[in-house]
């Protein structure tokens, strides 16, 4: 990838973008808590691999994942820089193969890796998150009580 050129005014609005505890994340937490659900925050789900997911259901094996429009390409709402557009696009697509690699490597391990859009409805993937969650929970048991 090549050196980025940008000016100060850009540099300092970059820096001022949040990676952690962003409003979608927030207000995400917010719904599923209110459903009952209990999670840890930005943890790595695999020992041995630096992925963290935003939102982690240990015993269920689930982990969250809120993804950025910009960030990670979103089909709907994906907007490609005229400025820098080689970095960018390079930066964008590197980041949605390390996405689909983290899902592999989770899926490998007996995890299911679910991915929010910034643009998403806290509300309504608070719902879909919450179904998934019990799914698996029961899953889980079923397997442990049949062996």
């Amino acid at each position: 990838m090549r050196a980025l050129e940008t000016t100060p005014e850009t540099s300092a609005r970059m820096s001022r973008q949040a990676s952690h505890d962003t409003g979608v994340e927030k207000a995400l937490r917010s719904a599923l808590h209110r459903a009952g659900l209990r999670y840890r925050v930005h943890r790595r789900p695999l020992k041995g691999v630096r992925r963290e997911a935003d939102i982690v259901f240990r015993p269920a094996k689930v982990a969250v994942f809120v993804d950025g429009c910009f960030w990670h390409g979103c089909p709907e709402h994906a907007t490609w820089p005229k400025r820098n557009s080689q970095f960018w696009r390079e930066k964008i697509e590197k980041n949605r193969a390390r996405d689909a690699n983290t899902d592999a490597r989770l899926q490998e391990a007996g995890w299911l890796a679910v991915r929010v859009w910034e643009h998403e409805s806290a509300a309504e993937a608070a719902i879909r998150v919450a179904a998934v969650v019990s799914e698996r929970r029961i899953s889980l048991r079923a397997r442990k009580t049949i062996v």
